[in-house]
């Protein structure tokens, strides 16, 4: 099953994964039936999870929600620490996530709008170099594994800054290598071969290190980096099977 994820994750482009995926994971997670972990978004329990990634984790995807690790993270710090479910929020989710759209959209206290490049799940086609909307639009904004992509990412970041109202949030993840000190990126490299050599994934354009959220207080943001889920109960960690060290990165203006 790893052999068979990784292939499928490294050769079929992510907007069409997104549109094949669900049907066929939820019908191999009638082979994972048990009550050992529990998706918090979903409700749904399973034995275990599915392995996921290019170096597939194992116990990362949920079958029903397609939700890993981070998302999950995410939904309980949403409700823990944040008033995203109760206040009434005009939020801006970039390259939204299939596990939360259904969940958002449902949602009567929000006004929801979903925008990516690419994304067949994205209602506002848009480039987050160029965000289509006026300054102080929003109260929330999430773009998560997104930097990563982007030509310029600090760009990107002001564009999410110049969006968003006085006082609003957002949560902006990056996958990062804590060995490094110094965010690595080198325009030199070109073809896909090169960029998987250098940063893991063809279409990634940049290793974040620790200094990434030095790099979006450059894009204006106050960084708060929450060490949240390294204070939840190591039971809670293991039943939702959650990265055990993921700092939460909440910007605000």
């Amino acid at each position: 099953m790893k052999k068979i994820i990784s292939f499928v994750i490294r050769k079929i482009p992510r907007k069409y994964l997104q549109i094949i995926s669900p049907l066929a994971l939820k019908i191999l997670g009638v082979f994972y039936a048990g009550n050992n972990v529990q998706c918090p978004i979903s409700g749904k329990t399973y034995r275990k999870f599915l392995p996921y990634g290019r170096a597939p984790r194992p116990n990362a995807l949920c079958p029903d929600s397609l939700s890993l690790e981070r998302h999950r993270l995410m939904w309980l710090y949403l409700q823990d620490k944040t008033n995203f479910f109760t206040a009434k929020l005009k939020v801006l989710h970039i390259a939204p996530e299939h596990c939360f759209l259904k969940k958002f959209e449902s949602m009567s206290n929000l006004d929801y709008i979903t925008a990516d490049l690419e994304s067949p799940l994205a209602k506002v086609k848009m480039d987050v170099h160029h965000i289509p909307f006026p300054e102080n639009t929003f109260d929330v904004v999430f773009c998560n594994h997104v930097m990563e992509h982007v030509d310029n990412d600090i760009k990107a970041m002001q564009e999410i800054h110049r969006v968003m109202k006085p006082g609003a949030w957002a949560i902006i993840q990056s996958p990062m290598d804590p060995s490094r000190e110094k965010t690595f990126e080198d325009p030199s490299l070109k073809t896909p071969e090169e960029r998987e050599n250098a940063h893991g994934q063809s279409d990634h354009v940049r290793t974040y290190g620790k200094d990434y959220p030095e790099r979006l207080r450059k894009g204006g943001f106050k960084v708060k980096e929450d060490t949240y889920v390294m204070e939840l109960d190591k039971s809670k960690v293991e039943r939702y099977a959650l990265p055990s060290e993921e700092i939460i990165y909440l910007c605000t203006k």
